[in-house]
């Protein structure tokens, strides 16, 4: 009861302790300038990457800041290949509901706001774009990633017209068209394109070049028309917290790969070593945490059957041993698993999991259960010994002189024997190592070890 006290304990301190370095208030540079009201300041957000909730989370921080602090703008450098739909249509609210203007600009040189991040950028209550980048491809795919059916394809399309028909009205009918095209026909078109129909405001070579190009611009928030003044102002970045970037990482393919290999096993080990509650409790977070991931991410489901039965496969190695047939049948289950629950072919190309990866940690896993196997071979074959039995070839210390002809005693394994000679050799000085060779009763013959 005090040993499980204990654990409980520890378990709500290490609980505590992650909340308050997860959740804590979250560190900036740069936000020192915010206390100098005299001057304009501008928030500046970069966020590359799919649009997952960790983005959203950052997208929401940002504004919260932004608005504290009165700025005059919210920059959201944004680099995305698409991502979630629904985040996608979050991220928008939170952009349109901001008392803060946020100008999108897409960048680097070479970035792109493709699928969701089309709409996204739309969003901005200004829409800025670096030389070299590129803006559409917005037709919406199924959430495994596949192509949706006709009549589902056509309603979400028509949502999805509507929504940027509403964020470009302002921007003339031929950046209206070509909204709508990016949707209907997964239209792309580069920076100059985009700005010489309207589609975005300005091209800008980087973000000192962003802020003089929108200097003076008026537009239109839910406080009313305001015009942004960005002269002179002060550039506070927002950096990306602990929580955001562990949002991020829990929708990479790779490390939910990783996760839920990992945490399989350390159940395996609870359920096959009952009483070590660590490998247990590890296996319960890095499955929690990979089941988040397997939430977000467009994955395939079949794929789940072939790693649930590699593991099978690997326990049954274990308790019916078939000299590693069935877990080399196991590693080829996980193997395949981890690429059909990611890599399908209409899965989008930056959501795949890395193939070296998948077959590199299925050998490794595949490994560690033939070396268990090997083990638990080897214990099934070693001839059970008991008792009397189990003294045969142990070594001991002569703590009597053993006479040639008569008996002394020796000490084995913590006991104190009465020995004689096997052989009738010499006698045996105290301090002699001597190997038992058989035993009777409470004697037991030995011989001098060599």
């Amino acid at each position: 009861m005090l040993i499980l006290k204990k654990r409980i304990l520890i378990l709500f301190v290490f609980i505590l302790l992650m909340a308050s370095v997860l959740f804590g208030n979250p560190i900036t540079h740069g936000m020192t300038a915010l206390a100098q009201e005299n001057e304009p300041h501008v928030v500046v957000l970069t966020a590359a990457g799919p649009v997952t909730p960790g983005m959203a989370e950052y997208l929401s921080r940002g504004i919260r800041i932004a608005e504290r602090s009165n700025s005059q703008v919210l920059i959201f450098e944004l680099n995305t290949p698409g991502g979630n739909v629904m985040i996608m249509q979050k991220m928008v609210s939170m952009i349109r509901g901001s008392r803060v203007p946020v100008v999108v600009y897409v960048a680097p040189r070479g970035a792109f706001a493709a699928s969701a991040g089309t709409v996204i950028t739309l969003a901005g209550h200004l829409a800025a774009m670096a030389p070299e980048t590129a803006i559409g491809a917005a037709s919406p795919v199924g959430p495994q990633g596949e192509d949706i059916g006709k009549t589902e394809e056509t309603k979400v399309k028509e949502i999805l017209k509507a929504q940027v028909r509403s964020l470009t009205t302002r921007r003339g009918a031929e950046a209206l068209a070509l909204a709508e095209a990016t949707i209907e026909k997964a239209k792309a078109v580069s920076a100059d394109e985009a700005l010489e129909i309207g589609l975005i405001d300005v091209i800008a070579n980087d973000l000192d070049d962003l802020l003089l190009k929108i200097d003076g611009m008026n537009v239109e928030t839910i406080n009313g028309e305001q015009s942004i003044e960005t002269a002179g102002a002060t550039v506070d970045f927002v950096d990306i917290s602990l929580i955001e970037q562990l949002l991020q990482m829990l929708t990479d393919p790779n490390i939910v790969f990783i996760l839920l290999a990992i945490g399989v096993q350390a159940i395996l080990i609870e359920l096959s070593h009952p009483g070590g509650w660590v490998p247990g409790f590890t296996g319960v977070i890095m499955l929690a945490l990979a089941t988040y991931g397997l939430g977000v991410l467009p994955v395939n489901w079949f794929g789940m059957v072939f790693i649930a039965a590699a593991f099978v496969l690997f326990v049954l190695d274990i308790k019916a041993p078939t000299h590693g047939a069935l877990t080399a049948a196991g590693i080829g289950s996980l193997i395949a698993g981890g690429l059909v629950l990611f890599n399908s072919p209409a899965t989008p190309q930056f959501q795949h999991v890395s193939v070296p990866l998948v077959v590199g940690s299925s050998l490794f896993i595949g490994g560690m259960f033939a070396i268990v196997l090997t083990f638990a071979i080897r214990a099934q074959r070693t001839p059970i010994k008991t008792g009397q039995e189990a003294m045969i070839g142990r070594v001991g210390i002569v703590r009597k002189t053993i006479p040639s002809h008569g008996t002394g005693q020796a000490q084995v394994g913590g006991e104190m024997w009465t020995a004689e000679l096997a052989d009738g050799d010499e006698p045996l000085p105290v301090g002699t190592r001597v190997k038992v060779i058989a035993v009777s009763g409470i004697h037991i013959k030995v011989s001098k070890v060599s």
